[in-house]
């Protein structure tokens, strides 16, 4: 994620709490993903194809397959963190325009004070 002025991007706010959040799982899920990959590649090169019993067999494919579920559940979680990301750059640009534009009704109405002599 890009780095935002700390005035804008406070990390006590939900969304950016929620973006840690998903980023830190995101990594976890996928950190798992490449653990059980590696095990399945440990034991289908251990394990000779006549030593595998049909239960071993079986069970390995289910592994490969949860692997893959957990490795796609990373990408979606990836794709999560894209969007929270956008939503808190829409924030930023949100709060940047209402700052400005507080700013300018301040002024305006030390203005019309000024020549108004209230």
């Amino acid at each position: 994620m890009p780095k935002k002025p700390s005035l804008y991007l406070k990390q006590d706010r939900p969304l950016v709490q929620a973006l840690a959040q998903n980023d830190a799982v995101k990594t976890m899920v996928a950190q798992s993903a490449d653990a059980l990959l590696a095990v399945n590649v440990v034991l289908q090169q251990s394990i000779p194809d006549k030593a595998l019993g049909h239960d071993v067999s079986v069970a390995l494919q289910k592994n490969e397959k949860i692997g893959d579920a957990i490795a796609e559940s990373a990408d979606e979680l990836q794709a999560v963190n894209e969007l929270l990301e956008r939503e808190v750059d829409e924030r930023i640009c949100l709060e940047r325009q209402l700052l400005t534009a507080k700013a300018a009704l301040v002024k305006a109405a030390k203005s019309t004070r000024v020549v108004t002599g209230d």
